[in-house]
């Protein structure tokens, strides 16, 4: 189906959805050309797109992001990023970070991340970053979290004026790695090492038994809500990516 279709007159365009393969595309960026997501595929990817170079929240986000990323490296997953700037502009821009400023503490920061030149916008719609009713020529703060199946597991959008937060964005991703490691879910406000839910049952002799369950390690709160304990530590020494783990640097090209 084509990423932009017409309804009645009105330009429509569509995005991908979670549970959905992440939309393919060949991408010029800083670090030189990639295929997305195949480029990436085995590792998780935090796809994200900021609306414009040389401006403030998006300055604070890149260097933001880029602190980030060695707690990302160990959780096998890259960073990706992306707007409607050209390369040149992209260049400058990072240069300038590092050459200039200095953001609660971090300073001389080298932007080692991919970013995306798209100047025609056709990634940005194809991934329904671009909001009109907000910008119309540039796209949005999103979030895209990818498994390393290609398979997009989270979205998260913010507006222009509202820069992102790291640790929710790292929290999510840890959250969605537990759950695929362990099968359990997070509750609310759930941080790594917060006990978490049991699957439910799904038949009446399931709820029974978890009404009458005598297991020490299960809090069961009603048939439907049971946690359990699980550590921190526990998590991240099984997420944690193996020191022998392959990963490609886009930008030396070594592994």
């Amino acid at each position: 189906m084509d990423d932009i279709f017409n309804i009645c007159g009105v330009e429509a365009t569509t995005m991908p959805l979670i549970g959905d393969t992440a939309p393919e595309f060949t991408g010029e960026t800083t670090n030189g050309t990639i295929n997305f997501p195949a480029d990436f595929r085995g590792q998780w990817v935090v796809l994200f797109s900021h609306p414009s170079d040389f401006t403030p929240v998006c300055t604070s986000e890149f260097m933001a992001f880029q602190a980030l990323k060695s707690e990302l490296d160990e959780l096998n997953t890259v960073l990706v990023g992306l707007s409607v700037g050209t390369i040149p502009s992209h260049l400058a821009w990072i240069q300038s970070i590092q050459d200039q400023v200095e953001f609660r503490g971090r300073k001389n920061m080298e932007i080692t991340f991919p970013v995306i030149a798209d100047p025609t916008m056709k990634i940005a719609k194809k991934y329904g970053m671009v909001h009109p009713n907000a910008m119309a020529n540039a796209a949005v703060r999103a979030v895209f979290i990818i498994d390393p199946e290609s398979k997009i597991r989270a979205i998260i959008y913010y507006p222009p004026s509202l820069g992102r937060n790291m640790a929710e964005i790292k929290r999510a991703l840890i959250g969605l790695q537990m759950t695929d490691a362990f099968g359990y879910s997070a509750p609310a406000d759930w941080m790594p090492g917060d006990d978490v839910l049991v699957a439910s049952p799904n038949t009446t002799t399931g709820m029974r038994q978890r009404i009458s369950n005598t297991d020490p390690g299960w809090n069961v709160l009603a048939w439907f809500m049971t946690f359990t304990s699980l550590p921190a530590d526990t998590i991240m020494n099984k997420i944690r990516r193996k020191k022998s783990a392959p990963h490609v640097d886009k930008k030396t090209k070594k592994k």
